[in-house]
């Protein structure tokens, strides 16, 4: 099974050249950036763990790229994505937000239906990582 969250998760893994050229246009459009990292990539896990600070008032995409691969380097089993925050409305806005790194083998998610009242069903999903303890999911 393949996650698909976020901007690219349609596509094929982009290449670093690739993640160079979309860091480098967020950085014109004057996006502040932020590398993160995760073994449960639940869709509905939205906080996922911050590699450093975020990368506020940084111009070369030379200093994300470098705490991109520090955080590759690190977690080499886990998720990885970049964002890219906007911040010219008065709020701190996620305008782009793409996986770079994956897991060799991703676990995949359990759908489980519960019948309720009447004819009504409710589904939950529950991410297959998370039924080993945190630091030895993969």
């Amino acid at each position: 099974m393949r996650l698909t969250q976020g901007t690219f998760s349609f596509l094929p893994d982009l290449t670093d050249e690739q993640i160079a050229k979309q860091i480098n246009y967020a950085m014109t459009q004057g996006f502040s950036m932020s590398v993160e990292f995760t073994d449960d990539p639940h869709p509905r896990n939205a906080y996922w763990e911050m590699w450093g600070l975020p990368l506020f008032d940084i111009k070369d995409p030379a200093s994300v790229i470098y705490e991109l691969n520090a955080c590759r380097r690190a977690h080499p089993s886990k998720y990885v994505k970049i964002n890219g925050f906007d911040n010219t409305r008065g709020v701190e806005s996620c305008r782009l937000s793409f996986i770079v790194q994956r897991p060799s083998s991703e676990p995949g998610f359990l759908l489980t239906r519960q019948e309720m009242d009447g004819r009504l069903q409710r589904y939950s999903i529950f991410s297959y990582a998370t039924q080993k303890p945190e630091g030895a999911r993969y």
